[in-house]
Protein backbone atom coordinates (compact mmCIF):
# COMPACT_ATOMS: atom_id res chain seq x y z
CA UNK A 1 0.00 0.00 0.00
CA UNK A 2 1.05 3.47 -0.52
CA UNK A 3 2.36 5.56 2.61
CA UNK A 4 0.35 8.82 2.82
CA UNK A 5 2.28 11.99 3.70
CA UNK A 6 0.71 14.00 6.64
CA UNK A 7 -0.36 16.44 3.98
CA UNK A 8 -2.65 13.89 2.02
CA UNK A 9 -3.73 12.40 5.44
CA UNK A 10 -4.93 15.70 6.70
CA UNK A 11 -6.52 16.74 2.98
CA UNK A 12 -9.32 14.05 3.93
CA UNK A 13 -10.11 15.57 7.49
CA UNK A 14 -12.18 18.71 8.04
CA UNK A 15 -9.84 21.37 9.04
CA UNK A 16 -10.96 21.45 12.82
CA UNK A 17 -10.43 17.50 13.39
CA UNK A 18 -7.01 17.75 11.11
CA UNK A 19 -5.72 20.53 13.70
CA UNK A 20 -4.96 22.69 10.70
CA UNK A 21 -5.39 26.45 10.43
CA UNK A 22 -6.49 28.58 7.36
CA UNK A 23 -2.66 29.96 7.54
CA UNK A 24 -1.86 26.35 7.40
CA UNK A 25 -3.41 25.96 4.15
CA UNK A 26 -2.12 29.11 2.91
CA UNK A 27 -5.69 30.67 2.78
CA UNK A 28 -6.61 33.11 5.16
CA UNK A 29 -10.00 33.16 6.84
CA UNK A 30 -12.23 36.30 8.17
CA UNK A 31 -14.65 36.16 10.16
CA UNK A 32 -18.70 35.91 8.43
CA UNK A 33 -20.27 39.02 10.31
CA UNK A 34 -20.96 38.96 13.76
CA UNK A 35 -21.86 34.98 13.70
CA UNK A 36 -18.85 33.25 15.02
CA UNK A 37 -17.95 31.29 11.66
CA UNK A 38 -15.19 31.47 9.74
CA UNK A 39 -14.82 31.37 5.80
CA UNK A 40 -12.04 31.31 3.42
CA UNK A 41 -11.28 34.94 1.77
CA UNK A 42 -11.83 33.43 -1.62
CA UNK A 43 -15.26 31.20 -2.28
CA UNK A 44 -16.39 29.14 -5.58
CA UNK A 45 -19.10 30.33 -7.45
CA UNK A 46 -21.49 28.40 -7.84
CA UNK A 47 -22.94 29.66 -11.51
CA UNK A 48 -19.89 28.70 -12.85
CA UNK A 49 -19.78 25.50 -11.64
CA UNK A 50 -22.55 23.74 -13.43
CA UNK A 51 -21.04 25.55 -16.86
CA UNK A 52 -18.82 22.90 -18.18
CA UNK A 53 -19.89 19.63 -19.73
CA UNK A 54 -18.23 17.04 -18.00
CA UNK A 55 -19.97 16.98 -14.35
CA UNK A 56 -16.66 15.35 -13.39
CA UNK A 57 -14.74 18.44 -13.94
CA UNK A 58 -17.17 20.80 -12.02
CA UNK A 59 -16.78 17.91 -9.28
CA UNK A 60 -13.20 17.80 -9.24
CA UNK A 61 -12.73 22.14 -8.95
CA UNK A 62 -14.55 21.93 -5.72
CA UNK A 63 -12.85 19.19 -4.16
CA UNK A 64 -9.70 20.97 -5.10
CA UNK A 65 -10.54 24.31 -3.78
CA UNK A 66 -11.57 22.59 -0.83
CA UNK A 67 -8.66 20.02 0.01
CA UNK A 68 -6.90 23.33 -0.86
CA UNK A 69 -8.29 25.18 2.49
CA UNK A 70 -11.00 26.75 0.39
CA UNK A 71 -14.36 26.68 2.22
CA UNK A 72 -16.61 28.92 1.17
CA UNK A 73 -19.11 27.70 -1.78
CA UNK A 74 -21.74 29.59 -3.22
CA UNK A 75 -24.24 28.49 -5.17
CA UNK A 76 -28.70 29.09 -6.41
CA UNK A 77 -31.65 27.19 -6.24
CA UNK A 78 -31.87 28.35 -9.67
CA UNK A 79 -28.96 27.74 -11.58
CA UNK A 80 -28.67 25.76 -15.01
CA UNK A 81 -32.59 24.71 -13.35
CA UNK A 82 -31.37 23.09 -10.16
CA UNK A 83 -27.84 20.94 -11.98
CA UNK A 84 -25.18 23.86 -10.15
CA UNK A 85 -26.89 22.71 -6.74
CA UNK A 86 -26.93 18.71 -7.88
CA UNK A 87 -23.26 18.81 -9.16
CA UNK A 88 -22.39 20.47 -5.64
CA UNK A 89 -24.16 17.80 -3.74
CA UNK A 90 -22.12 14.66 -5.74
CA UNK A 91 -18.37 16.80 -4.85
CA UNK A 92 -19.90 16.90 -1.05
CA UNK A 93 -19.96 13.25 -0.39
CA UNK A 94 -17.05 11.12 0.96
CA UNK A 95 -16.57 13.39 3.65
CA UNK A 96 -16.68 16.58 1.80
CA UNK A 97 -19.70 17.74 3.66
CA UNK A 98 -17.59 18.73 6.48
CA UNK A 99 -14.58 20.61 5.00
CA UNK A 100 -17.95 23.27 3.41
CA UNK A 101 -19.16 26.13 4.03
CA UNK A 102 -22.20 25.65 2.17
CA UNK A 103 -24.21 29.01 0.93
CA UNK A 104 -27.21 28.76 -1.36
CA UNK A 105 -29.92 31.46 -2.25
CA UNK A 106 -33.94 30.97 -3.00
CA UNK A 107 -35.66 33.31 -5.00
CA UNK A 108 -39.35 32.49 -3.91
CA UNK A 109 -40.71 35.96 -2.48
CA UNK A 110 -44.17 33.72 -0.70
CA UNK A 111 -43.89 31.44 2.35
CA UNK A 112 -45.00 28.55 0.28
CA UNK A 113 -42.68 29.38 -2.35
CA UNK A 114 -39.34 29.77 -0.38
CA UNK A 115 -40.16 26.90 1.87
CA UNK A 116 -40.74 24.63 -1.30
CA UNK A 117 -37.05 25.74 -2.62
CA UNK A 118 -35.66 25.34 0.41
CA UNK A 119 -36.20 21.31 0.52
CA UNK A 120 -35.80 21.18 -3.19
CA UNK A 121 -32.16 22.65 -2.33
CA UNK A 122 -31.31 20.41 0.56
CA UNK A 123 -32.31 17.39 -1.57
CA UNK A 124 -30.08 18.57 -4.90
CA UNK A 125 -27.21 19.50 -2.00
CA UNK A 126 -27.34 15.95 -0.34
CA UNK A 127 -27.18 17.89 2.83
CA UNK A 128 -29.38 18.03 6.42
CA UNK A 129 -28.72 21.82 6.66
CA UNK A 130 -27.05 24.73 4.75
CA UNK A 131 -25.03 27.26 6.51
CA UNK A 132 -25.98 30.10 4.82
CA UNK A 133 -28.91 30.19 3.13
CA UNK A 134 -30.32 33.99 1.50
CA UNK A 135 -32.34 35.72 -0.74
CA UNK A 136 -31.80 35.72 -4.08
CA UNK A 137 -31.88 38.83 -6.35
CA UNK A 138 -33.02 41.67 -4.45
CA UNK A 139 -33.09 43.89 -7.56
CA UNK A 140 -36.66 45.99 -7.19
CA UNK A 141 -37.81 48.16 -4.47
CA UNK A 142 -40.68 46.52 -4.07
CA UNK A 143 -38.76 43.43 -3.07
CA UNK A 144 -38.09 43.99 0.97
CA UNK A 145 -41.54 44.89 1.13
CA UNK A 146 -42.88 41.40 -0.85
CA UNK A 147 -39.75 39.40 1.83
CA UNK A 148 -40.79 40.51 5.28
CA UNK A 149 -44.71 40.73 4.20
CA UNK A 150 -47.38 38.46 5.91
CA UNK A 151 -46.80 35.16 4.21
CA UNK A 152 -43.44 36.27 2.57
CA UNK A 153 -40.13 34.95 2.31
CA UNK A 154 -39.11 35.89 6.03
CA UNK A 155 -41.37 33.14 7.30
CA UNK A 156 -40.04 30.62 5.67
CA UNK A 157 -36.96 31.10 6.45
CA UNK A 158 -37.40 31.57 10.38
CA UNK A 159 -39.40 28.25 10.43
CA UNK A 160 -36.38 26.59 8.40
CA UNK A 161 -33.88 28.19 10.92
CA UNK A 162 -36.25 27.13 13.90
CA UNK A 163 -36.07 23.64 12.40
CA UNK A 164 -32.40 23.46 11.59
CA UNK A 165 -32.50 23.47 8.15
CA UNK A 166 -30.58 27.03 7.80
CA UNK A 167 -28.30 28.09 10.04
CA UNK A 168 -27.35 31.79 8.72
CA UNK A 169 -29.81 34.18 7.04
CA UNK A 170 -28.85 36.59 3.70
CA UNK A 171 -29.44 38.38 0.95
CA UNK A 172 -27.96 39.26 -2.15
CA UNK A 173 -28.48 41.65 -5.28
CA UNK A 174 -26.52 43.04 -8.04
CA UNK A 175 -28.36 45.90 -9.88
CA UNK A 176 -28.73 49.46 -7.15
CA UNK A 177 -27.05 50.13 -3.54
CA UNK A 178 -30.61 51.75 -2.75
CA UNK A 179 -32.48 48.50 -3.18
CA UNK A 180 -29.64 46.90 -0.66
CA UNK A 181 -30.35 49.52 1.89
CA UNK A 182 -33.75 49.64 1.26
CA UNK A 183 -33.68 46.18 2.30
CA UNK A 184 -31.27 46.64 5.39
CA UNK A 185 -34.01 49.27 6.46
CA UNK A 186 -37.12 46.76 6.08
CA UNK A 187 -35.24 44.50 8.23
CA UNK A 188 -34.78 46.84 10.88
CA UNK A 189 -38.42 47.99 11.14
CA UNK A 190 -38.87 44.48 11.49
CA UNK A 191 -36.22 43.48 14.15
CA UNK A 192 -34.60 41.67 11.76
CA UNK A 193 -30.63 41.60 12.01
CA UNK A 194 -28.96 40.10 8.47
CA UNK A 195 -25.93 37.62 8.94
CA UNK A 196 -24.35 38.62 5.22
CA UNK A 197 -25.51 40.71 2.49
CA UNK A 198 -23.80 39.83 -1.26
CA UNK A 199 -23.37 42.26 -3.92
CA UNK A 200 -20.95 43.51 -6.89
CA UNK A 201 -17.78 44.66 -5.40
CA UNK A 202 -14.82 45.16 -7.82
CA UNK A 203 -12.60 48.17 -9.48
CA UNK A 204 -15.31 49.76 -11.70
CA UNK A 205 -18.46 49.60 -8.47
CA UNK A 206 -16.44 52.53 -7.35
CA UNK A 207 -17.25 54.87 -9.78
CA UNK A 208 -20.79 53.85 -10.78
CA UNK A 209 -23.94 53.04 -8.07
CA UNK A 210 -21.47 52.17 -5.40
CA UNK A 211 -21.84 49.32 -3.49
CA UNK A 212 -19.03 49.68 -1.33
CA UNK A 213 -19.14 52.97 -0.97
CA UNK A 214 -23.16 53.25 -0.16
CA UNK A 215 -23.81 49.85 1.55
CA UNK A 216 -20.44 48.20 3.07
CA UNK A 217 -19.86 51.07 5.76
CA UNK A 218 -23.55 50.27 7.05
CA UNK A 219 -22.90 46.64 6.66
CA UNK A 220 -19.82 46.99 8.70
CA UNK A 221 -21.49 49.32 11.28
CA UNK A 222 -24.33 46.56 11.98
CA UNK A 223 -21.89 44.15 11.87
CA UNK A 224 -23.16 41.72 8.62
CA UNK A 225 -20.84 40.39 6.48
CA UNK A 226 -19.85 42.02 3.42
CA UNK A 227 -19.75 39.15 0.40
CA UNK A 228 -18.23 40.58 -2.39
CA UNK A 229 -19.35 38.78 -5.90
CA UNK A 230 -18.27 39.69 -9.56
CA UNK A 231 -14.97 40.94 -9.23
CA UNK A 232 -14.63 40.67 -12.76
CA UNK A 233 -18.05 40.87 -14.01
CA UNK A 234 -18.03 37.49 -15.02
CA UNK A 235 -14.71 38.22 -17.54
CA UNK A 236 -16.96 41.54 -18.99
CA UNK A 237 -14.98 43.54 -16.90
CA UNK A 238 -11.50 41.95 -17.87
CA UNK A 239 -12.20 43.33 -21.58
CA UNK A 240 -11.81 47.21 -20.40
CA UNK A 241 -7.95 46.08 -20.53
CA UNK A 242 -7.44 48.18 -17.50
CA UNK A 243 -6.22 45.87 -14.59
CA UNK A 244 -5.04 42.36 -14.49
CA UNK A 245 -7.54 39.53 -12.51
CA UNK A 246 -4.96 39.47 -10.14
CA UNK A 247 -5.25 42.99 -8.93
CA UNK A 248 -9.17 42.89 -9.41
CA UNK A 249 -9.16 40.17 -6.99
CA UNK A 250 -6.63 41.81 -4.47
CA UNK A 251 -9.05 45.24 -4.86
CA UNK A 252 -11.32 43.60 -3.76
CA UNK A 253 -10.16 41.27 -0.80
CA UNK A 254 -8.92 44.76 0.41
CA UNK A 255 -11.91 46.01 1.13
CA UNK A 256 -13.99 44.42 4.71
CA UNK A 257 -15.18 41.99 2.72
CA UNK A 258 -15.70 38.68 4.52
CA UNK A 259 -14.95 36.17 1.22
CA UNK A 260 -14.77 37.14 -2.30
CA UNK A 261 -16.80 34.64 -4.41
CA UNK A 262 -15.40 34.48 -8.29
CA UNK A 263 -16.36 32.17 -11.03
CA UNK A 264 -14.27 28.90 -11.00
CA UNK A 265 -15.15 26.69 -14.34
CA UNK A 266 -11.48 25.43 -15.02
CA UNK A 267 -8.64 24.30 -12.99
CA UNK A 268 -6.93 27.39 -14.52
CA UNK A 269 -9.36 29.57 -13.25
CA UNK A 270 -9.42 27.67 -9.59
CA UNK A 271 -5.29 27.69 -9.59
CA UNK A 272 -6.10 31.61 -10.42
CA UNK A 273 -8.40 32.25 -7.49
CA UNK A 274 -5.97 29.86 -5.34
CA UNK A 275 -3.02 32.21 -6.10
CA UNK A 276 -4.88 35.45 -5.16
CA UNK A 277 -5.50 33.96 -1.99
CA UNK A 278 -2.05 32.73 -1.17
CA UNK A 279 -0.36 36.07 -2.20
CA UNK A 280 -2.58 38.09 -0.97
CA UNK A 281 -1.35 41.36 1.28
CA UNK A 282 -3.47 44.03 1.72
CA UNK A 283 -3.77 46.70 -0.88
CA UNK A 284 -2.55 51.00 0.70
CA UNK A 285 -4.54 53.39 -0.11
CA UNK A 286 -2.00 54.24 -2.44
CA UNK A 287 -2.57 51.28 -4.10
CA UNK A 288 -6.08 51.50 -4.23
CA UNK A 289 -6.51 54.83 -5.13
CA UNK A 290 -3.89 53.69 -8.40
CA UNK A 291 -6.15 51.58 -9.41
CA UNK A 292 -9.37 53.63 -9.39
CA UNK A 293 -7.82 55.97 -11.28
CA UNK A 294 -6.84 53.97 -13.53
CA UNK A 295 -10.62 52.22 -14.00
CA UNK A 296 -12.23 55.73 -14.00
CA UNK A 297 -13.30 56.15 -17.57
CA UNK A 298 -13.45 52.65 -18.38
CA UNK A 299 -16.36 52.69 -15.61
CA UNK A 300 -17.96 55.59 -16.29
CA UNK A 301 -21.96 55.30 -17.42
CA UNK A 302 -21.29 51.12 -15.87
CA UNK A 303 -21.09 49.92 -19.69
CA UNK A 304 -18.47 47.32 -18.03
CA UNK A 305 -21.23 46.43 -15.12
CA UNK A 306 -24.10 44.85 -17.42
CA UNK A 307 -25.39 43.26 -14.29
CA UNK A 308 -26.29 46.76 -13.05
CA UNK A 309 -27.25 48.42 -16.19
CA UNK A 310 -29.12 46.03 -18.68
CA UNK A 311 -31.62 42.51 -17.60
CA UNK A 312 -28.76 40.27 -18.59
CA UNK A 313 -28.17 38.85 -15.54
CA UNK A 314 -31.60 39.37 -13.66
CA UNK A 315 -33.06 35.47 -13.57
CA UNK A 316 -35.76 35.98 -11.89
CA UNK A 317 -37.29 39.16 -14.41
CA UNK A 318 -36.44 36.45 -17.34
CA UNK A 319 -38.44 33.68 -15.25
CA UNK A 320 -41.00 35.81 -12.79
CA UNK A 321 -42.54 32.42 -11.48
CA UNK A 322 -39.63 31.20 -9.39
CA UNK A 323 -40.54 34.39 -7.47
CA UNK A 324 -43.75 32.42 -6.33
Amino acid sequence: MTKLNRREILAGLPLAAAGLSAANQDIPYRPLGSTGAKVSIIGVGGHHIGRPKDEELGIRIIRTALDNGVNFLDNCWDYHDGGSEVRMGKALRDGYRNKAFLMTKIDGRTKDSAAKQIDESLKRLQTDHIDLMQIHEVIRLEDPDRVFSAGGTMEALDEARKAGKIRFIGFTGHKDPLVHLRMLDTAKKHNFHFDSAQMPLNVMDAHFRSFSHQVVPRLVEEKIAVLGMKPMGDGIILKSNTVTPLEFLHYAMSLPTSTVITGMESMEMLNQGLNAARTFKPMSKTEMAALLQKTAAAAEDGKYELFKTTSRFDGTAHNPQWLG
